[in-house]
């Protein structure tokens, strides 16, 4: 029953009027002492501000709202809520249906959110009352609305507490300690029976020690034993063996395949010990270790190494000028046997030294044949570096050409990389570094012996014809003046690759029974054989290791690398593009 009181007087609805001024008689609430005039000013202040007050939420502190506020906030924020109607428990309480808070509890019997959850401790906002005389018509019932919409935004910003499971933010601390309760009665508890499960029998254990202590039981013989009429554990015990037989077996050949590949890494310098330039500092620490060099030499040897490899110029150590020269003097003067002799242009001769012992032959006779590519008129215009290029720099222009898109697949198989690395180089670099530089250059491939005894007389005939084409398209003064038999042209030398070793070709000799003899410079030897060439005294017998005969190259497969002139810009990209797929002269 709504109550209010006017001073003092009659009772009109609950509340009293003033005897003595019935006109304008004041009527006071008997809750909060709120004054107003007129008696349906006072019933809808009654109604606002104390009648909705006694409707509260059974889940949470929320109190002063309407019924249908109620249902609102319940569905968002309680949705696993259940209500049922309540009974009346005085004429305060409204006949609407009340909710009923669930209740949850875990396996365990106590709340399993005190420890995950610890909202801010914080009051509840007040309801003052309010003390504001209002009349009908000042907006009075506008402004109370709006203060309790105020206070429901409060309650659900000021105390909100969100769940560590799902979206939902609840107002209230105990709310969501059963919120997650229900989580953990759902979720938790098929989680942990499907974690608890045997894999072999689908028994569930309570624990993890007594779950390790079943599967244990299973992997016994005799246990197993008692489950093969279903033919699972047995069946998967036998797998196992077979898998881990299988495993023992397959792991020599694994091993075995993995020293083979780190030797093949090794011999083809792709272990990652380093280049030129660690490979000669370790050579000379050990000479100094051996006492085979002073300290001294060390560190000066080790600093004209440094220059030579910033200016990228070799240093000449290894370098022996005059070669072909000498040969040219030597066979002028002794005709013993011979026919013919083809030379060609000067070419000087490089050896190894200690920085690529091993790995370097085919830089070497790159080397060479740069040498005599800058005594030759044609093609001293296209080649940008005036000196030959010191081995680590031609390491940097080989990688140069493949970025250019020389050779993709030859640059795949060096992962890109020479420089700083002990790669050996064969036939398609020498074309690809060639092209690069705007010099045309054909690989022949002579894949298989075309002669008795696995010889390739071939390849001598296919060398002959090399070195006629200047003979026979020209007669210079020089062709002339000299004796048919000796014939200095002006063609490069021919880089000769074969498995493991290459060479250079730098002439050929005709002997009187038709037979072909290959003039050849070997990086291998060593400087102060290549100076013999130089001598009278000792030319003769340095010759002898110059010559390679039929019977000397019994590889089963050769490779020649041929210079045949200059190319153009247009010409330099069309042999990039064909180069995507590199293809060589077979011969036969």
């Amino acid at each position: 029953m709504l109550t209010g009181r006017r001073r003092p007087g009659a009772t009109l609805l609950g509340f009293k009027t003033d005897a003595n001024h019935a006109a304008a008689a004041m009527l006071t609430c008997d809750i909060c002492g709120e004054e107003t005039l007129l008696a349906e000013d006072m019933k809808t202040h009654l109604l606002l501000s104390h009648a909705e007050s006694e409707v509260r939420c059974p889940l949470c502190s929320l109190s002063g709202v309407s019924h249908d506020e109620l249902r609102f906030h319940i569905s968002s924020a309680h949705p696993e809520g259940q209500w049922s109607p309540a009974p009346a428990a005085g004429p305060a309480e409204s006949s609407e249906p009340r909710f009923a808070s669930p209740s949850y509890s875990t396996p365990t019997g106590h709340s399993a959110v005190t420890a995950l959850v610890r909202p801010k401790q914080s009051a509840a906002p007040e309801r003052g009352c309010s003390s504001v005389r209002r009349s009908k018509g000042d907006g009075g019932d506008g402004q109370h609305i709006k203060a309790k919409q105020k206070r429901l935004s409060l309650t659900s910003e000021e105390e909100q507490f969100s769940c560590p499971m799902c979206a939902l933010v609840c107002s209230s601390c105990d709310v969501l300690q059963e919120h997650v309760e229900l989580h953990l009665q759902e979720q938790c508890l098929p989680e942990e029976e499907t974690r608890l499960r045997c894999p072999v029998c689908s028994v569930v254990c309570s624990d993890s020690v007594s779950l390790q202590e079943h599967v244990e039981l299973h992997l016994d013989h005799g246990t197993a034993g008692n489950y093969s009429a279903a033919g699972v554990c047995s069946s998967d015990l036998e797998l196992a063996r077979q898998l881990q037989q299988q495993e023992e077996e397959q792991r020599p050949g694994e091993e075995q395949e993995e020293r083979e590949f780190k030797k093949l890494q090794r011999q083809f310098g792709l272990d990652g010990t380093g280049g030129y330039r660690r490979q000669m500092e370790r050579t000379m620490e050990r000479a100094v270790a051996r006492g085979l060099m002073a300290p001294a030499d060390f560190h000066c040897k080790r600093a004209e190494m440094m220059e030579s490899l910033a200016s990228g110029v070799d240093d000449g150590r290894t370098r022996t000028r005059g070669v072909v020269r000498a040969l040219y003097e030597y066979y002028q003067t002794d005709s013993r046997d011979r026919d013919h002799v083809w030379l060609s242009a000067d070419t000087d001769h490089f050896c190894s030294s200690a920085g690529d012992k091993g790995w370097g032959c085919g830089y070497r006779n790159l080397q060479m044949l740069l040498s005599s590519l800058h005594g030759i008129d044609a093609y001293s215009p296209v080649l940008t570096d005036k000196a030959v290029p010191s081995l680590p720099r031609l390491q940097s222009m080989t990688e140069a050409a493949w970025e250019e898109g020389l050779d993709p697949q030859g640059a795949s198989h060096f992962n890109q990389r020479l420089l700083g690395t002990r790669a050996w180089i064969g036939a398609t670099e020498i074309y690809s570094l060639l092209t690069s530089l705007r010099i045309s250059a054909s690989i022949i491939d002579f894949h298989q012996p075309t002669g008795p005894g696995d010889t390739h007389p071939q390849l001598f005939d296919w060398v002959k014809q090399y070195f006629c084409q200047s003979s026979s398209s020209s007669s210079s003064s020089i062709s002339r003046r000299l004796p048919p038999r000796l014939i200095q042209t002006r063609l490069p030398p021919l880089y000769l690759q074969h498995q493991g070793h290459s060479r250079s070709i730098v002439g050929l000799e005709q002997k009187k029974n038709g037979s072909h003899c290959l003039l050849v410079l070997d990086p291998g030897s060593s400087a102060s054989d290549a100076r013999k060439l130089l001598s009278r005294d000792t030319v003769s017998a340095a010759v002898r290791h110059v010559r390679r005969f039929p019977s000397s190259l019994k590889h089963k497969q050769y490779q020649v690398v041929a210079v045949r002139g200059v190319l153009s810009a247009e010409e330099k990209q069309m042999s990039i593009l064909n180069s995507r797929t590199l293809c060589a002269e077979r011969i036969p």
